[in-house]
Order: structure tokens, then C-alpha cells, then sequence
């Protein structure tokens, strides 16, 4: 299975979702989300690494599947789709529809039990919003990092390293640029140093959550 894959942004549709990326010779279509879609459209013509899950679309008794690609721009919007796509009656066309705001704040929707909120999400009713809350509500502590009020910090995230990778998943997680450094800023600080991305999310969770 495909997991990541690198490449030339060759193109990006406008009117659907899916992108061009051109890999060596050959360019791939992938389907991503009107969120990642937009975070996309600007770089057309540069290097991109995209995170992906893979899956057979079409009528298996007709023998005409086809094999499609699916993108994010990190590990963590990878595995909230995945999650999301375990919904009864959602799958991942519907949940590709349907990701058109932050995974932080559908999240935290989904934690609140928000359905009024997660209803008004592209091809999400009342009902399957609902069963969205019933079978995910208690899986999204991890993904609904809560926006801190306090004033950024002035220092900007490492580059290449556990850091850097924690400052982009917290930017499409929804977090402004200045809000990811310094909630990175605070994981430097403290003493023990996570080995991965999901562990310094785990530690920014916890810090968010702290009793005061």
C-alpha cells in the first residue's frame, strides 16, 4: 500500500476534488479534501509530500475497480479521515465532501456532541451526524486541540525534526501559524522530549487541559 508520496504539483481541479502530481515520469491523480484542496491551490509547480490511504472504488461484481489514491498534507488528517469514514452511510467519498473546515474543529464538534454544528458539513445530515457522535465522540481528545487565548511566542518551530513536523499537523489542525509555534514553543520546554509527532500531540493536549 501507498503511504506517502512525493512529487510535482502539476495541477490542481477547481471544480472537484482531486490534484495532479507528478512523480518522475508519471503523474498521479489523488483525490484530497476541500480542505487540503485549498491548501494546495497556491503551489502549483513545487515540490509536495503528501500522505495518503488507498481503496478500490467501483462494482466488484462488474470486475471494474479501480484502485484511487487519497491525500493529506499530514498522519493526523490521514487517520481523522479514516476515522470518519467508519461512520455508517458516510465512506470516503462522502467523507471527502464533507472536510471542508479544520480537522480540529470537527473534532471538537464531534467531542461536544455538537450536531446542530457537524449537520451543516457537506453531505452530512442530522442523522448521520449523530451516528458520527455515537460510534467517534470518545476517539477525538487526540484531534480536538483546543486554540489557547494566550499571546504567541516569538520562536519559531525547528525545522526538520519531531518539532517542525508537530507545527505543521497543529496549522492543519486549524491552529494560526503564531498559536502552532507557541504551543510548540512549550513542548521544547519541557524536559522530556517526545519521540514522534503523536506523543507531542498527546503532551499539548494534556498542557491545554491542565487544571489552573
Amino acid at each position: 500500500m501507498i503511504t506517502k508520496i512525493s512529487g510535482t504539483l502539476d495541477s490542481v481541479d477547481h471544480t472537484g476534488n482531486c490534484i495532479e502530481l507528478a512523480v518522475g515520469p508519471m503523474v498521479h491523480e489523488v483525490l484530497v479534501t476541500e480542505l487540503v484542496r485549498r491548501s494546495l491551490q497556491t503551489k502549483i509547480g513545487q515540490p509536495v509530500t503528501l500522505h495518503t490511504m488507498e481503496f478500490l472504488e467501483g462494482t466488484p461484481g462488474r470486475g471494474n475497480l479501480v484502485p484511487r489514491i487519497v491525500g493529506f498534507l499530514s498522519e493526523v488528517e490521514r487517520e481523522f479521515f479514516d476515522l470518519i469514514c467508519e461512520v455508517d452511510g458516510v465512506g470516503v467519498r462522502k467523507a471527502l465532501r464533507a472536510i471542508v473546515r479544520p480537522v480540529g474543529e470537527i473534532a471538537t464538534a464531534i467531542d461536544e456532541q455538537d450536531a446542530k454544528a457537524l449537520a451543516t458539513l457537506p453531505g452530512i445530515g442530522a442523522a448521520t451526524a449523530e451516528r458520527m457522535i455515537a460510534k467517534l465522540r470518545r476517539r477525538m481528545p487526540k484531534f480536538a486541540l483546543l486554540i489557547a487565548r494566550e499571546a504567541p511566542g516569538e520562536a519559531a518551530a525547528g525545522s526538520g525534526d519531531v518539532f517542525s513536523e508537530t507545527f505543521e499537523v497543529l496549522r492543519s489542525l486549524g491552529h494560526s501559524d503564531s498559536d502552532a509555534r507557541r504551543l510548540v514553543d512549550v513542548l521544547r520546554a519541557e524536559k522530556k522530549k517526545p519521540k514522534d509527532v503523536q506523543e507531542a500531540l498527546e503532551s499539548i493536549y494534556r498542557q491545554i487541559h491542565k487544571p489552573r
